[in-house]
């Protein structure tokens, strides 16, 4: 809220202002708001993915692992191996001395197994299968290149032997230093390696399982995943900042008001307190000139009376501005209530009936009925007759003036709206409309617009001034319609 705060007080013709800079709280909040909840949504975003991304990937692992170790115990019931594992017969260099009948039942259930290994091989996510011993041997693949031999640097197929527990890890390509990467083909997008020990009965792993995957429709259903986590943090952002946007900038306007009301109250202490000061030092001088002036024109000749009737005029201006100056500084008394704004508007009327003869002005308005509206009597008594006379003025020369009334029963407001055509006023001028002491009327003190906007401000309304040079000036009141209505 940058807010300049100039007390239009004139000494000598010079304004005197004070400009005050004050922190920025809009601005300040959308920049910080914006980067803080921009960089918790990304972090939100990438951890949200990442744990979909593991959480997927270790699920798809566990039902791996689990099928293949349900597969390798029915095997083994179904071929009358009691008390053996299948990791006790996956490896053929263990049938040596066994029975010969033990034997074919190991290979048997071997040969089964594989059987069911070489189909998941097949698979189109499937890009290797290979079964290691303990001394990291290759004892079958689903790549017969591989059978026989061993790769002894492989510390993932060694943890798993020594923790009997699944390992899994994930690519993106081919890695030059894993050597038992020989895949049949060359995996496209991420692949996983999943370990699978395998124990005997005695709770030893003397068999592991090596697969290489790349699970084609689990990447793609990430992608989708990612897709919508990523819309959905960016929308929670957006309307996160959205929210907090509105609610800050509500309050910045109402703390803009607030302190602009403020600084009005401050202005206007200082108008009372120089007004006072102003009525103090020129009304005994004032009423002292003009006696004597009254005195001094009875007595004197002719041709003095002349001067002596001007000075009496210039003493009644000078005293017409200091009663201006007490009526726009004192606190506005009474409490609002419900006034007919035709009987007002007519009154007003009656009252300058003169002036607007004698200006050679038409008045266009038709006096139909309309709601009561929350105001003072004698207060929009005050707006109008400063309206009406600022109107004649402009039209010097004649001209027209147009009233008419709005009633808004939807939204419960009424509008009186006064057009002029006479000489209007320049964009500079409108901009100094509400400013105490900016006047653009000879002779004027240029407080009576701000006793019109103070006087609408209490009723809860509102002024607003339209006006082109050479065109005329148009001036709409806005008034609430009292709730009895």
């Amino acid at each position: 809220m940058s807010l300049t705060y100039s007390l239009g007080k004139y000494f000598s013709g010079k304004e005197v202002t004070s400009t005050t800079v004050q922190f920025n709280l809009l601005r300040w909040f959308s920049l910080a708001s914006f980067l803080i909840i921009t960089f918790v949504a990304l972090g939100l975003g990438f951890i949200a993915t990442r744990f979909v991304v593991n959480e997927s990937i270790q699920r798809d692992a566990v039902l791996t692992a689990q099928f293949i170790q349900s597969m390798a115990a029915a095997e083994v019931s179904h071929h009358n191996l009691p008390n053996m594992q299948m990791g006790e017969v996956l490896d053929p260099r263990d049938d040596v001395g066994l029975p010969a009948e033990i034997q074919k039942s190991r290979r048997e259930a071997r040969i089964e197994f594989l059987d069911h290994i070489k189909h998941i091989a097949k698979q189109p996510d499937s890009l290797l299968i290979s079964i290691y011993a303990p001394d990291d041997t290759v004892i079958w693949s689903s790549n017969p290149t591989l059978i026989g031999q061993k790769f002894e640097d492989d510390d993932e197929l060694d943890e798993s032997f020594q923790s009997k527990e699944r390992i899994f890890a994930t690519y993106h390509e081919v890695q030059n230093d894993r050597e038992e990467q020989q895949f049949l083909r060359k995996p496209e997008n991420l692949f996983i390696e999943n370990y699978i020990p395998m124990l005997n009965s005695a709770g030893k792993a003397v068999a592991t399982l090596e697969i290489y995957k790349e699970p084609s429709d689990l990447i793609a259903r990430t992608k989708r995943g990612y897709v919508l986590m990523w819309l959905a943090t960016s929308f929670g952002g957006a309307m996160i900042y959205l929210g907090l946007y509105w609610i800050v900038r509500r309050a910045s306007g109402l703390l803009v008001s607030q302190q602009s009301q403020l600084i009005e109250n401050e202005t206007f202490v200082a108008l009372g307190e120089m007004s006072a000061a102003v009525a103090h030092s020129l009304r005994n001088p004032l009423a002292t000139i003009r006696s004597s002036a009254e005195l001094a024109q009875e007595l004197g000749n002719p041709p003095v009376q002349k001067n002596i009737t001007d000075i009496i005029g210039q003493v009644d201006r000078m005293s017409k501005w200091v009663r201006d100056l007490l009526l726009a500084s004192s606190p506005l008394q009474g409490s609002n209530e419900e006034v007919d704004p035709l009987e007002a508007i007519l009154e007003t009327l009656h009252a300058f009936e003169p002036q607007i003869r004698k200006a050679n002005v038409l008045v266009e308005f038709t006096a139909t009925a309309a709601p009561v509206v929350v105001g003072h009597r004698v207060l929009l008594s005050q707006v109008l007759n400063s309206l009406v006379s600022n109107a004649v003025e402009a039209m010097a020369q004649g001209g027209r003036l147009q009233i008419e009334i709005e009633p808004d029963a939807l939204r419960r407001k009424l509008s009186i709206t006064l057009r002029d055509n006479g000489k209007g006023m320049t964009e500079n001028q409108q901009q100094m409309l509400f400013k105490p002491f900016c006047t653009s009327k000879q002779g004027g003190l240029g407080v009576g617009l701000v006793m019109v906007k103070r006087i609408m401000d209490r009723f809860g309304g509102k002024i607003s001034v339209t006006s082109r040079v050479n065109s005329g000036t148009e001036v709409r009141l806005t008034f609430r319609i009292a709730k009895n209505q």
